[in-house]
């Protein structure tokens, strides 16, 4: 069995990604990992080169500067990024890791027991991850329906997949036709902290990739706005790969008291609500579970 990972970046070091851990983080248990560079002007390349592991592939890309955000799909270049690094992709298996997801060394094994496992099923298509979002600082996660808790993140690289933007994946079933892929759980997490770097460096990201999914400027980030019952204290412990990029905190994020809540988080609020108090779950997720 091969295993290929993938991820596409552009201005990582600038915009405050933790890459180098992400990658880091997912070498052990991949025979190569391919990522398409976009234009950069700061010291991303630098800092892939200095990871000096032969299992890394750059593919320096170009980016399409004039999709237009507001004709059917928004996000595509991104698509196109991350569809860039799967099509040279050349194992059994291809696992995304987008550049601010970082897996935990506890879970390598069982990702790689899932990957064995299911490697001869063919009902199985890819393969699903849950999420913890952290929030603010390394203590915190957000947790509402507002925030997706399970995706997938490994695709079979046999099968015709590609991605229409950044978040999910398709596979083609015909010239006019694509649906969400038929997946088993592996049982792994995945942390994402891109919520935890500076509001600076959140809003320098926003400003840069807003354009390809808005034709108008990006609101500006405040971290502090936000319903303080999407929030609850981890309790776990974080990818020994990430321990050096997290910023020092003590305890849970704290909210602007004054803070009035949107009609999206009133909806969620409800939502989450409903799940514990019924045992009901809204996950939002985009892939059919195998059983």
């Amino acid at each position: 069995m091969k295993v290929s990972g993938f991820t596409f970046l552009r201005n990582g070091q600038k915009l405050g990604y933790p890459f180098v851990a992400s990658i880091r983080s997912i070498l052990p248990i991949v025979d190569e990992f391919v990522i398409a560079l976009g234009p950069c002007d700061d010291a991303t390349g630098k800092m892939l080169r200095e990871i000096g592991d032969p299992k890394i592939r750059i593919i320096p890309t170009t980016w399409n500067e004039k999709i237009r955000s507001d004709y059917s799909v928004k996000g595509f270049v991104f698509g196109q990024q991350k569809s860039i690094a799967l099509f040279n992709c050349t194992g059994d298996w291809a696992f995304y890791l987008e550049a601010d997801e970082v897996l935990h060394e506890d879970d390598l094994p069982k990702i790689r027991a899932a990957m064995v496992k299911y490697l001869d099923d063919e009902r199985v298509e890819a393969l699903a991850f849950d999420y913890l979002h952290f929030y603010g600082n390394k203590n915190t996660i957000a947790w509402s329906p507002g925030w997706y808790r399970s995706e997938v993140r490994i695709l079979r690289n046999t099968i015709p997949t590609w991605s229409s933007e950044s978040l999910f994946f398709n596979v083609v079933v015909g010239h006019k036709k694509s649906r969400h892929p038929r997946a088993a759980h592996t049982g792994a997490t995945i942390y994402h902290y891109g919520w935890v770097r500076s509001e600076a460096q959140m809003n320098l990201k926003a400003d840069a990739s807003h354009k390809y999914w808005e034709n108008k400027p990006a609101a500006a980030v405040d971290y502090s706005k936000i319903d303080a019952k999407a929030l609850k204290l981890f309790q776990g412990t974080h990818p020994q790969a990430v321990h050096h990029w997290l910023p020092p905190a003590a305890g849970v994020f704290l909210t602007d008291p004054n803070h009035q809540l949107t009609s999206r988080e009133k909806k969620h609020r409800r939502m989450l609500w409903l799940e514990n108090a019924l045992g009901l779950k809204f996950n939002k997720k985009h892939y059919r579970l195998v059983e």
